[in-house]
């Protein structure tokens, strides 16, 4: 299997073919077809098509990869080989209630490293992808975040904790220190999107626990393409694999991604 330029191209075209089909679908949604996963886990009709969507276009790109999908389109994971980590709609509670952002997030591992990925945050109609020592885009601007504010001067995002309340009182913690240590906090409802605009410079900073692969997979190799640090509440040193599976991210350019670490360092327990 090779993954080259005409590869990339039809990916990017795929993404943006289910992006068209997913709010062609927006515009007659009936809430009455969403489902309960799980507590304020929705899904569906949409984010199930999409995904199979996704995969049998991916298929077709990238004969005999993998996929790990968030709505079950999960087939065998290829050791060592060509893997899709796939979230077909991140923000689908959004997206239930026709409110932006919400986004079509995936990435390409390459044994247990990210080799490309992509968002396409659908409410304002922009893709943004990365590659492995590429870079990282907009559609076609590149993106550079190497030189951004400290914290101070900036945004930070997160994700409420929805699901899972255990880390309730330590989260507070970190939210408390945001707040009284940035220009402000935003919540908007969507990991992929949030990252996507950490890599862009919109966000200065993004924490969040409680998340699944498909939600940062896509967001950690842009964030990192785009000059940015990427780690778990304690650290940067781990593999892809690992930080895709640690549940909980920090992300930001290096000096505000430096503040919020310690931040997460000194109330959230190692």
């Amino acid at each position: 299997m090779s993954w080259g330029e005409a590869q990339k191209s039809a990916t990017r075209e795929l993404v943006r073919q289910v992006g068209a089909w997913i709010q062609a679908e927006r515009r007659n949604f009936d809430r009455d077809q969403v489902e309960t996963k799980s507590l304020n886990s929705l899904v569906s009709y949409v984010d199930r098509q999409a995904e199979i969507s996704l995969i049998q276009g991916l298929q077709a790109i990238l004969p005999d990869s993998g996929f790990l999908g968030e709505e079950g389109g999960t087939q065998d994971w290829v050791e060592g080989g060509f893997n899709w980590v796939i979230d077909p709609l991140d923000g689908t509670t959004n997206f239930i209630h026709n409110l932006p952002p919400y986004a079509i997030s995936l990435a390409l591992m390459d044994g247990d490293s990210l080799r490309w990925a992509a968002v396409y945050e659908l409410g304002q109609d922009r893709l943004y992808w990365a590659g492995r020592g590429e870079g990282a885009f907009c559609d076609d601007r590149r993106l550079s975040i190497a030189h951004g504010p400290t914290i101070d001067q900036g945004l930070v995002a997160t994700g409420f904790p929805y699901h899972d309340f255990d880390a309730m009182e330590a989260y507070l913690q970190v939210l408390r220190a945001c707040f009284q240590g940035s220009r402000g906090v935003r919540r908007f409802g969507s990991a992929a999107s949030d990252l996507a605009w950490v890599a862009e410079g919109r966000f200065q900073a993004f924490f969040e626990h409680g998340l699944a692969p498909w939600d940062v997979a896509a967001g950690i190799l842009l964030v990192r393409e785009a000059g940015g640090h990427v780690g778990h509440f304690h650290g940067t040193m781990v593999s892809d694999l690992t930080l895709l599976h640690a549940g909980q991210i920090v992300a930001g350019n290096p000096l505000s991604h430096a503040a919020l670490e310690a931040w997460t360092k000194l109330y959230f327990e190692a």
